[in-house]
């Protein structure tokens, strides 16, 4: 009698968990497809010429955090002051940087102090000085020179002293293609019956891509396997999951890499949250929350262009380490936010959003990692029907592969970034190659995030070392 409960418990309830989720990833799929295909139409129709010469688009501040990156912050400056858009400024913001970071900034630029202005303040540690360039031809930039206290703390600090509508929050060393702004600003024009409280783009990998003076010149697969992975997972995530949420006005969260916040609303909500590691995702639940509260209609926007180029962990230890950190901060904003759960005046992110955040984002590792354990203890015991544990294996194997192989049709279809028949043969063999060797890396990365979370009550970022594009990407 108890073999047949616990045979019936561990063969249906693992199969209807598998069958919802595969069900919610084709939804997902089949309104990414819709969505896609609706935004190449009209991106041939859009003219970017005249956004960058309209006196009607909004002021960008691009804020960038800075800590010890003398290496390429002078490139990475560079990059940015020569994006296609009229008016913008660039707030780099030095993070009580260990080495000369300061420095090169002054030395490139013509740095000077200048009178330390605050225009709209939100906590942060102290402002040491503020820079601004004797040369005209970089009147764009300001710099902030302040005690370190993290990169949440540095954006509270370059939002604080932006003077702009609109806040683009970036990595420094991150690559942004030109047309970026205009891009990203459009749903800001476009939409007039609700507000637009932020826009996220796509973020690619650029490990091994030719990178030039902060410029992306070439784009390349990865050589080594692990950022391949990356590559791939990245594809399917933007252009098949954010996508999908966007239109449906679900996306709970921007990447930190590259995002578009409406300036006034940041500041009304209190910036960025300096006690979480998941800032980027809570601070867009956050902002959703406070609108829907408000009773404004609104729209968290998604571009599905590859906008933003960042480089992704090559080593397992630094790999580990992002994904704990990932978990965690999933987590704490979905702890931080519980309120919102099943609440229809919260709309899509309460009844569909949360949950589905909740049950295979975050839920998904754990009940995997313990189904695992669970399944070894019944096959100890020669309690396991093996027909139908092959069976759901190679159902799941399969559809995992297919979601992956979709994800590069669509890649195909419109961006063809891996357009050479190397790089395309190498991103379908990984495809393969993934359920068997990467996910089970990033399933126990998540486990001991949990167990970082819960256990030994871990809040730190944990070092993050970056190689940074160099020579020997060229």
């Amino acid at each position: 009698m108890v073999y047949h409960y616990v045979t019936n418990f561990f063969n249906y309830g693992i199969f209807i968990y598998a069958m919802t989720i595969m069900s919610a990833y084709l939804v997902l799929a089949y309104v990414s497809l819709r969505s896609i295909r609706n935004y190449i139409k009209h991106y041939n129709n859009t003219y970017f010429d005249n956004i960058l010469r309209s006196p009607l688009a909004p002021s960008i501040s691009i804020i960038a955090p800075a800590y010890n990156e003398s290496l390429s912050i002078v490139d990475n400056i560079r990059s940015l002051l020569s994006l296609h858009y009229n008016n913008y400024e660039i707030v780099i913001v030095n993070d009580g940087s260990k080495d000369n970071t300061l420095q090169r900034m002054i030395e490139a630029y013509s740095l000077v102090p200048v009178q330390n202005i605050v225009l709209d303040e939100i906590p942060h540690k102290q402002v040491r000085g503020v820079y601004e360039s004797t040369n005209p031809a970089f009147k764009k930039l300001k710099v902030i020179d302040k005690e370190n206290g993290g990169k949440s703390d540095a954006l509270n600090a370059g939002i604080s002293y932006a003077s702009s509508e609109l806040v683009a929050c970036i990595d420094v060393d991150c690559v942004i293609e030109d047309d970026a702004l205009l891009r990203m600003v459009k749903p800001y024009l476009e939409e007039t019956r609700r507000k637009v409280v932020a826009v996220g783009g796509v973020v690619r990998i650029a490990n091994d891509c030719v990178i030039r003076d902060g410029r992306l010149m070439e784009v390349r697969l990865a050589r080594k396997w692990l950022p391949t992975f990356q590559t791939l997972e990245y594809i399917r995530a933007f252009l098949l999951g954010r996508m999908a949420w966007g239109q449906l006005n679900g996306l709970l969260i921007i990447s930190g890499a590259f995002g578009l916040f409406d300036r006034k609303l940041v500041l009304e909500v209190g910036g960025y949250d300096t006690r979480t590691v998941g800032e980027d995702m809570e601070l867009v639940v956050r902002m959703r929350k406070y609108v829907a509260d408000q009773g404004i209609s609104y729209k968290v926007a998604y571009v599905p262009d590859p906008l933003c180029w960042t480089e992704a962990p090559d080593t397992l230890s630094v790999f580990q380490k992002q994904r704990n950190r990932w978990t965690r901060g999933t987590i704490e904003t979905l702890r931080a936010h519980k309120e919102v759960m099943f609440k229809r005046k919260y709309g899509l992110m309460g009844m569909l959003s949360y949950p589905f955040w909740l049950l295979y984002e975050w839920l998904a590792p754990l009940i995997e990692f313990f189904g695992l354990i669970y399944f070894a203890v019944l096959a100890c015991l020669g309690w396991i029907n093996w027909q139908h544990f092959t069976i759901l294996l190679v159902l799941v194997y399969t559809f995992a592969v297919f979601i992956s192989w979709l994800s590069l049709l669509i890649e195909e279809m419109t961006y063809r970034e891996y357009s050479g028949g190397w790089a395309l043969l190498k991103l379908l063999l990984a495809a393969l190659l993934e359920p068997i060797f990467y996910h089970p890396i990033t399933v126990w990365a998540a486990v001991m995030g949990n167990y970082d979370k819960f256990v030994r009550k871990k809040k730190t970022w944990g070092e993050q070392v970056r190689k940074g594009f160099t020579s020997s990407s060229m």
